[in-house]
Order: structure tokens, then sequence, then C-alpha cells
């Protein structure tokens, strides 16, 4: 059944204090308590994509609470989901899981105050994560405008790094910096985002790139040549090493894009699904040097990786 269908089969609501729900395909919920206070509340839980299992619970801690960065938000508390295969796998191995996610939780300013596990012969897990946002400040991502530049905050290439890595095929150099990226919190670009005022933002996960381009509803030119690509990525993408969900996502959003000189390989790059990725950001072009020198000490330069135009369409170039 298609995602559409899915959101489809829920009731119509009618709760004028849900500020963002499942009809906008938005990062998170955004529930108003108070004329200044909202709850952003969301859910992500995955198997494992690396073999270390302590940065394997980080990485689901770190992706789970981007996408109350991505509101503009603030993480509060987090609850743990877990499915694990009691007798197959020892519980040690879970233990360095659960210790990983929380100590980034903890790092993020958010506590695991609880959860809930099943027995399940595939393990997976990931975290139900509270914040809140001032409504008159959060970001969604709706409001981007014709002429707003558009930014990436993280390099792309975990999807082919992770598939790599699951292989035994990854090189040690770039296995650790994607696992130094997946376990990095988008703390710092979500409140750089909301100090510069940008219009409208999205972090980049399992959509890929074009994906979250295409939810931001609005016309865009991108280069390749601008877009971060972590190093050897492309070395993995010439031995044909995408995971099965980016060729999804190329099948699904091929017919959307108009394709101006990249080859099947630099499209699929584009729509390479992400973990734990950076944020998408669409801004006034007299914000971005604000936007640029809040995040001069990151470690990963904010990219600026194209532009939004009026034309409605979606343009990707070399």
């Amino acid at each position: 059944m298609e995602l559409g269908q899915v959101l489809g089969a829920l009731p119509l609501l009618q709760d004028p204090d849900v500020l963002v729900g499942a009809g906008s395909r938005d990062d998170a919920a955004v529930y108003r308590i108070a004329d200044d206070r909202a709850l952003v509340a969301t859910v992500d839980f995955f198997t494992p994509i690396v073999d270390d299992p302590r940065a394997f619970g980080a990485i689901a801690a770190a992706n789970s609470v981007s996408d109350v960065y991505a509101m503009g938000g603030k993480p509060l508390f987090a609850l743990s989901i877990l499915a694990w295969p009691r007798e197959v796998l020892e519980a040690g191995l879970l233990g360095q899981i659960v210790a990983g996610g929380a100590a980034k939780l903890v790092e993020a300013g958010a506590p695991v105050v609880g959860g809930h596990s099943i027995d399940d012969p595939e393990p997976k897990f990931g975290y139900a994560v509270v914040g809140e946002v001032d409504p008159a400040r959060m970001i969604t991502n709706e409001g981007a405008q014709a002429g707003d530049l558009l930014y990436l905050t993280k390099p792309l290439g975990s999807g082919l790094a992770a598939t790599a890595i699951k292989r035994g095929d990854c090189p040690r150099q770039l296995e650790a910096e994607v696992i130094a990226l997946m376990t990095h919190l988008n703390r710092q670009a979500g409140e750089a985002m909301v100090a510069a005022g940008v219009h409208a933002a999205t972090d980049v996960t399992g959509y890929g790139l074009i994906g979250h381009l295409v939810n931001l509803r609005v016309g865009a030119e991108i280069e390749l040549s601008r877009v971060p690509l972590l190093d050897g990525v492309r070395e993995l993408a010439a031995r044909d090493l995408f995971p099965g969900g980016t060729r999804r996502n190329h099948e699904a959003l091929a017919p959307l894009v108009l394709w101006e000189g990249l080859d099947l390989q630099d499209q699929l790059l584009l729509c390479d699904a992400q973990t734990s990725g950076g944020l998408l950001v669409a801004l006034p072009a007299d914000r971005a040097e604000q936007f640029e020198r809040l995040l001069e000490d990151a470690p990963w330069p904010p990219a600026r990786i194209g532009r939004v135009t009026d034309d409605g369409s979606i343009h990707a170039r070399p």
C-alpha cells in the first residue's frame, strides 16, 4: 500500500490546535498547548546499519531527534522503541545499543524516560521524541519563496556507505566518517536556521535529497557540483552499491525532475536514501551570510546547492 493511501485512511483533522499533522508530510507533528508553546512529536526506528552496536544506538537517536530540529524546535524527552530477537542475540549487544542512544540523547538534552520492547526476529531500534517550539517561530516544509537560496548542512552518501558496510566492503576511513556524520546532531544547524529566519526547512533522510526537495512543494534548480558528497562515495556509486531504498526513490521521483545532463549514476546519488542526514533549508539571499557565519565552526560547512524558482519544476544540473 502506498503512503498516500495509508494517510488517506486517517480521519480528517478538525482540531485547531493541530498546527502540523500527517497531511502535510512534514518532519514532525506539532500541537499547540498555549499561545506561545507547542509540542513537537516524532517517531523513527530502523534495523542496524553499522556493525558497531553503540554507534548504531547513537545513529538511531540522532536520526530520531533530527525531526525536532528541522521544525525549529528543542527536544524535551524521548521514549525508546525496541524489537529484539532475544533467543538469538546476546543481551550485551542490546546494552551497548541502548547506552549509545541514551548518551546521544543526553548530548541533545533530551533524557530517555521510558520505552517499549517486543521479541522480534529482526532487531530494530529508535525513539519517539517530544520537543517544544514557539508557534510563531516554527519552521515547516512550506513557505519557500522564489529567489530563496537552498542550503544543505551535511554531505550525501550515507545510503551507499551503509550498504558497503553491511557487505564488509567499505573503506575504514569512509566508515568512520559516515558514522561521525550520522551521529552528529542537527542541533547547531537547527538553531542557525531559526536565528537566520529561513523560510522553510526539512531534514534529508530516507527520501533522499530530491525527495525532500519535492516535499518543499516549490520549483527549484540544483547543481550536482555544489552538492557535498562524502569522500569515497563516488567510488561506491561506480560499483553500483546503491541500496534498494535509493532505487525506489529514483523510480518514484524521476518523472518529477528535469535531469539536465545527469546520467543515471548522478541521478541516483541525488536520490540516495540517507540516515540522519543534514538539513535542507530555503532562505532569502540577504540572510545567507548570517546562516553561513553561524555554522562556520560546524564539522561540515553548509553548502549552497541551488535556489528556489517560480516555474514549479525541479531542475537538476551537473
